[in-house]
């Protein structure tokens, strides 16, 4: 039979407990809420400083994630040492819990370790165009784990940091200018000197197109089916891609009015009539 005096004993008991832990309860949660909320200003904070000290972009929002990261891992402590828990016995519970996931997770790890050699070696930063690990574009995020570019087409690709450092990385956006290469073939029969002569007014005609050092046109290779010229120019980094268009487009259409032959591939088929 359960009576008064064991009913009593059972509130007594939870009314202990409940005085004991309650407090302690809510200071973790206290601790918690309060120290998140430090936690994200002094991130801010901390962000804002950097800006102002001019450090790259990129360079700010990795030390950013790692500010953060650090202040919660202290807060989650401070929580847990309110509630009584002896956290140097999670410390090693995690050292043994961090070596299993580091092993089951080596290659996550390895794209901490590229980031940081990103980060060291600045090969790249936020707002470059690169080709690596496979793509191209502009580079829009670096994070712990991977990288995030935008290609032309407005394309979201993410690239784990590890198939970067791994790999070739071509920088289109770290000098001021750039080579502009183009191979224009014309035929056996027409004028080379004259094919050559439009080829540097074109050039020159072209304001994005610096004069120092001077445009170039010459004979680099006598082709199977053509004559081939290497042209050469110097324009800046951000007009790259506008100049190349516009200089294949004006070539085709000053050698049609010019009378100039660009040659493409063709077949001649024979047939022998067999009586």
């Amino acid at each position: 039979m359960f009576n008064t005096q064991d009913y009593a004993q059972y509130v007594d008991m939870v009314v202990n407990y409940a005085a004991q832990y309650s407090f302690k309860i809510f200071g973790a949660i206290v601790i918690f809420i309060v120290g998140k909320w430090f936690a994200h200003k002094i991130t801010l904070v901390s962000k804002k400083l950097m800006e102002k000290s001019k450090l790259d972009a990129t360079l700010v929002e990795f030390s950013e994630s790692i500010i953060y990261f650090v202040l919660m891992l202290a807060v989650i402590m401070a929580s847990l040492n309110v509630l009584g828990v002896q956290t140097t016995s999670f410390v090693a519970v995690f050292g043994a819990i961090g070596l299993a996931v580091g092993l089951a997770l080596q290659g996550s790890l390895a794209n901490v370790g590229a980031a940081v050699l990103i980060m060291f070696f600045r090969p790249f930063k936020i707002g470059d165009t690169i080709e690596a690990g496979g793509a191209m574009g502009t580079v829009q995020d670096i994070n712990l784990f991977s990288t995030t570019i935008s290609p032309i087409d407005n394309r979201t690709i993410i690239i784990p940091n590890s198939k970067i450092t791994g790999g070739n990385i071509t920088n289109f956006s770290n000098k001021t200018e750039r080579r502009l290469d183009l191979t224009v073939g014309i035929g056996y029969g027409d004028d080379l000197r004259l094919a050559k002569e439009i080829l540097l007014e074109i050039l020159n005609k072209e304001e994005r197109i610096s004069k120092d050092p001077a445009p170039f046109v010459g004979v680099t290779e006598l082709g199977e089916s053509s004559v081939n010229f290497a042209v050469r120019a110097w324009v800046k980094t951000e007009d790259y891609g506008d100049v190349r268009f516009a200089m294949l487009e004006e070539i085709k259409l000053t050698f049609d009015e010019r009378g100039i032959s660009i040659p493409y591939p063709q077949m001649d088929i024979h047939l022998n009539n067999k009586n």
